[in-house]
This record gives structure tokens, sequence and C-alpha cells, in this order.
């Protein structure tokens, strides 16, 4: 079972699933041991710290990512479950547990590289002025906390990006498809960055959980990843890659089927004029990149042989289950509906149009000799629910423990036990697949250049 995989041995959860034979993207990282680099690194909308896990994880025993400033804050909620969990596993300094939108930039240290798992939001601009000051986005919309950091750190603004999204953000929104992707890109090129992205499904590489999100890479002007872009041509660029193609290797791609075009750099025009022809159409495929206003996308399948780690691995010794997990025969025919087929009436209680409202069958109880569906948030609890997860152990049925949704995401036992149960499944249901976060470091402290880092 899980002793086996041994996610929880002082061994990094990546050099665990190398051991078990798949390297290939780890080729671009043979120099990693001859470079004395300390990447001084900022994480926004940590969470309960996934990507400084992932990137620690990327480093060891030397931690060559040091997190030099955090920030977390739930709105419209007092207890602060996250932020505190990240405190009491990080500790509190250089910690922040405030609206990032009231942080002033000069409050933020100088950094290399800005992490995130920023929330999928309306990017839309609503006026912009000749120079970038002008920009004028929603309010609360966090993304533009971002791009006023780097806009406001001026020469001084991080030289990498590693940014996680839903991967809805390529298609978002449904009426005019990409157009906050588009927004994204835009921006970031206006303030000479060069982006690299990729849709993951860590199950594809062998993690325990069908997660899929995009990651999103970005280079600043002068750098040794911006400057081997700029020399590829687009087939080589989205085969072999620069970050996240070598991280995570794809099957080969031809020349034809990659669709390019050119950004409007008017952030207004791309918020009411991007992909409007065909607005039902997909302006972004899961992997691409975009150089000096041009992007190039296209569609990808992982190129994977290594071994896969599934849901039966992480469970726990079932003589530690609590008893509360287990499901009885009476709540255990809620559940079976939930997980069925069914279909009836629904009003729209604004329109009172009357529609058919179907769903299809789904696994029952999930399947232990592959890798789990998606967390979601609301996993935890005893209630029935068609989401949540269900296994059946020596013929008894029960939901996945905390620790169990931990290793899902390959986090350390027991790394939100500060919280009630509840809690620590919805903020699994949060968080990312650290070993994704892991794979991109390695390939990163591969990529970059002491003489840029300490010199440029």
């Amino acid at each position: 079972m899980y002793s086996k995989v041994a996610l929880t041995e002082e061994t990094t959860t990546l050099s665990k699933i190398e051991k078990q034979g798949n390297t290939p993207y780890l080729k671009s990282v043979s120099n990693i041991e001859t470079q004395n680099i300390t990447l001084k690194t900022v994480e926004l909308f940590a969470g309960v710290g996934g990507f400084r896990r992932g990137l620690e994880q990327a480093s060891m025993p030397t931690k060559r990512f040091e997190i030099i400033w955090s920030n977390q804050w739930e709105p419209a909620t007092k207890a602060q479950h996250a932020s505190d969990i990240y405190i009491k596993q990080f500790g509190a300094e250089n910690h922040s547990n405030e609206d990032i939108c009231t942080v002033k930039t000069e409050s933020i240290p100088d950094h290399n590289i800005l992490v995130g798992g920023f929330p999928c939001q309306d990017y839309s601009v609503a006026s912009s002025l000749k120079n970038a000051h002008g920009i004028v986005g929603k309010k609360g919309v966090l993304w533009w906390e971002i791009y006023r950091i780097l806009l406001e750190k001026k020469s001084k603004a991080p030289k990498y990006l590693i940014l996680e999204n839903v991967d809805r953000l390529l298609k978002s929104p449904a009426s005019q498809r990409g157009r906050d992707f588009a927004i994204i890109l835009s921006s970031l090129n206006s303030l000479g960055y060069a982006v690299e992205w990729r849709v993951i499904d860590a199950s594809e590489y062998g993690m325990p959980q069908r997660r899929k999100r995009v990651f999103i890479m970005a280079y600043k002007k002068g750098t040794k990843p911006y400057k081997f872009l700029a020399k590829l041509k687009p087939v080589d660029a989205l085969n072999s890659g620069v970050i996240l193609t070598k991280a995570f290797p794809i099957q080969p791609i031809t020349e034809d089927i990659i669709t390019s075009k050119t950004l409007s750099n008017d952030l207004v025009d791309i918020t009411s004029n991007f992909n409007q022809k065909t607005p039902k159409k997909n302006a972004f495929w899961e992997s691409g990149y975009m150089f000096d206003g041009v992007y190039y996308t296209a569609r990808v399948n992982a190129n994977y042989q290594g071994k896969y780690i599934t849901l039966g691995d992480v469970l726990i010794d079932e003589k530690d289950v609590p008893k509360e997990f287990y499901i009885n025969q009476e709540e255990l025919e809620k559940w079976q509906y939930h997980k069925g087929a069914k279909s009836f009436e629904r009003t729209n209680k604004s329109t009172g149009h009357t529609y058919t409202y179907s769903e299809g069958k789904m696994s029952f109880p999930d399947a232990l000799d592959r890798a789990s569906r998606t967390i979601v948030t609301g996993e935890g609890g005893a209630s029935a629910s068609r989401f949540k997860h269900v296994i059946c152990v020596n013929g008894r049925y029960r939901r996945l423990t905390p620790i169990e949704l931990e290793r899902l995401n390959m986090f350390p036992d027991n790394h939100t036990e500060y919280a009630t149960d509840t809690k620590r499944a919805f903020l699994m249901g949060n968080a990312l697949v650290i070993g994704v976060v892991e794979r991109i470091g390695k390939v990163l402290l591969g990529e970059i250049s002491q003489t840029e880092i300490y010199h440029g």
C-alpha cells in the first residue's frame, strides 16, 4: 500500500517517482549541483503552501528556492484556516495575512521568482490610457494585483513567474472564449515577458490524482529561457519547450496543427473584440507560448512511460481509519442514489421555464487501481454526495480520510492537521498536486543562469 510508495519518507516525492523508471525530463537539470543559486521567491495566494512545498522539495537538501515573503488571505471570513496552517508549517516570519489589494508593493521584498495560484475571474479591462498606469480592471480581481506588483517593481520585477489556474481559464468567458487569457498574455507582453503554458493532468505523469490545471511560466527579457525561446521555431518550441515540456514530455506534434496569432497590445480592444467572430471556438489549446506579442498553440498528448501511483497506494491502514468514515447500509443507499443515473424536471425560478435535468451514472465505489478523481472542496463531511470519493476495502464502504486526501495532492501526512476534518478536505480541494510544482522547479533550476540572478 502507501508505505511501498513511501511518499512520507525523507527523500522527495519526485525522487520516488524517478526511481520507478521515468527520468527523461531531468536531462536538462544535470548542472543543478554545480550552480550555487539561491532564488528569492515570493508566494502569493499561498493557501496551505503547495507551491512552497513543491519548490523546496525540488531543490532538497539545499533549498535553493528561498521563500522570502508569502501572502494568504481569505475574503469574507474571520477564520483564516489556510494562513494559520501555513504559519504552523513554515513560521510567521515574512508571512502576510492581509488582503493583497491593500499591500503596498514597496513592502514586498525584491525577488527572483513570483509564484501563486490566482483565482479564475473576469479579467476584462474597463479602460486603458496610453500608459500602463491607466489600466483599470474590475475591483478585487486578483490578476491585476500580480500585474501591479510587476509594474511597480519596474527594473526589479521578478525574472520568472510560475502561476497556476483551473484549465477553464483558457476558454473563459464562455461567450468569448480565450478573452481572459489573451488579456493576461498581452499584459505580460507589455511588461517584457515571454510566456509558456501547459494544461497538466497530474495523473498522466504517474501522480495519484486526476487533477487538471493550467501552469503558466513567464520569463523576463534577457533571461536564458527568453533568449532560448527567441531562437526556436514554433514547432521546436512546442515539442521541446523551455521548461514545461522538458518537465512534462509530450508526444511529438507537427507544424500543421499549430495555431498562431498576434495579440493586440490594447487591452480594451481585447476585452471588446477578441475572438468575437468565432466566440465558441477555442483560441488557446492546452499547450502554447507567447513571444513578442505573438502566440502559438496546439493540442498535445502526454508522453510518459514511468510507474503510476494509484488511489489504492495512498490508503492508510484500515485499523487507523476513524469509525465515522465508514458508511452503514442505510446511508449507503443514499450514496448509491447520488452516484446513480437520474433524470427529473426542474423549473427556472426567474423565467418559469421547465426543463429536464439529467445526470449519468458515476463509478461506485471509486477504483483503487488507478488515480483518483479530482478532489473537490466539498469532499468533507458525512452526508451523501455525488462528488465525494467512496472506496470499498475488505467489503466495507468508507470516505477518504484527511491524510489520504493530503497524499492525493502529495503533501506530507498531517500537513493540515490543525483544522477540522471537513476544513482539511476543503483545503485539499483548493490545493494543487505538489509533485507537478516539484518537477517544474527541478527543470527551472537547470535552465537558470547564475549571471542573470546575481548580476542581471
